[in-house]
């Protein structure tokens, strides 16, 4: 096998971003139409042995279609979109669906029931703006403060902060949940969104296993060129798929909006921690990590051909990785580390287990230190904290969900 394998480049999503209204009468079409998008356009990568593992949905701010007056009327109102979506078809395709994105404290307050009923088919986030100041907004913080809370203590094991997130400089049309969001003006698009950690394992497998260089400086330029090279290859396939599908199949619909490049480690593929020792760092938060995440970052802004959009850069979700859940175990980093490599990459805080009884105000200074990073680096960063209820720092979860992985508890500083 060598980095062309196209099994080593999955794409983790082929995300639509549609706009629906007041009008319940034309969701059926339009939902059942971003579907239909997603099916063929899936089903034309498989053609050239590229596997979507996922089709996703994303809708302007839910308070644009659904009925908000009250948790029942909004309850009510999804309750019909997830018969829709139930009837769809898939091919065994996994659907998800994003609400988009609550931008009051009554919408934030409706999340958290929301979430607990119909689960990944209630993804969103609130986008935390700034002032003429650069002073972030205290009250949406607050808020989302509370919904994390509530969340914890309403879902099993608190699992529901899967699918809540607190994005900081974020624009529209990141593929991947629950960051995700649309913006009625910009009409219905879509994006492909990748994953990579396979890739840059074999990569930097076979490079190790034949490279005569002595000095570190030229082994990780040379690492980093090869990466760079492996990833635009797949790219440049995709692009082709991409180009002929828009000549042929797509009528217009849906508009090519970009890719997001970035790694998206899960549970079912290489962790980014064994990336990590392969350009050399001992274990994942040892010294050399700032400088390895800013390699793999510039290699996932390298791509050419096709437009990048979302995040393209380092993901480091603690409980989707396997890698960095056992590192939580062994100490091997903690939450001021994955700040610290934010600086240089992406994604923020995602999916961060945290004690079950972590105060308010020490949540929202989390929050508050990642989003001042966000908009002063001015790169997008997100908060996804899962306060464990009856854990404390260092003791293991118990989630069951699959798309998450055991760990332990990290302190909040």
């Amino acid at each position: 096998m060598n980095f062309k394998d196209k099994s080593l480049c999955k794409l983790r999503t082929v995300t639509t971003f549609l706009v629906l209204t007041k009008d319940k009468n034309k969701w059926k079409n339009e939902i059942q139409k971003a579907s239909d998008f997603c099916l063929l356009l899936a089903s034309r990568f498989a053609q050239q042995d590229y596997q979507v593992q996922s089709i996703r949905i994303v809708t302007n701010a839910f308070s644009e279609y659904l009925d908000t007056t009250n948790l029942a009327t909004a309850q009510q109102d999804l309750q019909f979109i997830r018969v829709l979506l139930n009837d769809i078809k898939s091919d065994g395709l996994r659907i998800r669906f994003a609400i988009g994105e609550a931008k009051t404290a009554h919408e934030i307050s409706l999340l958290p029931e929301l979430i607990k009923e119909f689960g990944d088919l209630c993804n969103a986030c609130v986008n935390v703006p700034i002032d003429e100041y650069s002073g972030l907004d205290k009250q949406l913080i607050n808020e989302s403060v509370k919904a994390v809370e509530k969340i914890a203590k309403i879902t099993e094991r608190g699992e529901g902060n899967f699918n809540f997130t607190v994005n900081f400089n974020c624009q529209p049309l990141i593929p991947y949940f629950p960051a995700s969001y649309h913006n009625s003006e910009l009409g219905n698009r879509y994006v492909v969104g990748f994953e990579t950690p396979d890739l840059l394992v074999k990569v930097l497998t076979d490079f190790n296993n034949t490279s005569t260089l002595s000095c570190l400086q030229e082994k990780l330029k040379m690492q980093q060129r090869l990466l760079s090279e492996a990833l635009q290859y797949h790219v440049s396939k995709v692009a082709k798929i991409i180009k002929i599908f828009d000549e042929k199949d797509n009528n217009g619909e849906f508009a090519f909006s970009g890719i997001d490049s970035s790694a998206a480690p899960s549970k079912d593929c290489a962790s980014m921690v064994e990336v990590y020792k392969l350009l050399g760092v001992p274990f994942f938060g040892a010294s050399g990590s700032v400088e390895a995440s800013a390699l793999l970052t510039r290699v996932f802004k390298s791509v050419k051909e096709l437009p990048l959009v979302g995040f393209s850069g380092l993901m480091l979700a603690v409980t989707e990785d396997r890698g960095l859940a056992q590192g939580t175990i062994d100490g091997d980093y903690d939450i001021r580390s994955l700040l610290t490599y934010s600086a240089v990459c992406g994604i923020g805080l995602d999916t961060v287990p945290i004690p079950g009884d972590t105060p308010a105000q020490k949540i929202a200074a989390l929050m508050a230190d990642t989003g001042t990073m966000a908009f002063r680096l001015n790169k997008p960063l997100t908060v996804r904290l899962f306060p464990v209820p009856g854990l404390q720092a260092g003791e293991l979860t118990q989630f069951e969900s699959d798309d998450l992985c055991n760990c332990a508890v990290l302190a909040v500083p």
